[in-house]
């Protein structure tokens, strides 16, 4: 059996279009996206800063770094996870997000968490991709 590391989070995501909030025919996409963060490591550590690289499907990049997440740096002791929902617009009804959180455990040690790449896709409730233009029921 594997030792536990000691300065480990992990980061999932769970994004959703919003068409309610989003205008293709002007070129706005909007996105929600869940974050759990989890402490998988053994010692008790704080979330301070974010970094997100955001891709739309031109190619086009968006980076965006701040402190906290939602307004909050939470501390997380092992095992304990903390859960947010953000967003984002794009000009593309597709791209992708990844990034990192900068986290400082209690004895001092800092450490990066990675956010692995996640889509995000313009799909209508029916499964259709939305389209410009197009109604959709």
């Amino acid at each position: 059996m594997c030792p536990m590391p000691a300065y480990a989070f992990r980061a999932e995501a769970r994004p959703q279009f919003l068409p309610e909030h989003s205008s293709p025919e002007r070129g706005i996409y909007s996105f929600a996206y869940t974050i759990t963060i989890t402490n998988v490591g053994d010692v008790t550590a704080q979330l301070i800063a974010r970094h997100w690289i955001i891709v739309d499907a031109h190619g086009g990049v968006q980076e965006v770094k701040g402190l906290g997440v939602v307004g909050q740096q939470p501390l997380l002791a092992p095992g304990e996870a903390f859960e947010y929902t953000s967003g984002c617009r794009l000009t593309t009804a597709s791209g992708s997000m990844h990034g990192s959180y900068f986290c400082v455990a209690e004895d001092g040690e800092h450490f990066d968490c990675p956010v692995p790449l996640f889509s995000l896709e313009a799909v209508a409730g029916d499964g259709e991709a939305a389209q410009p233009g197009r109604v959709l029921h």
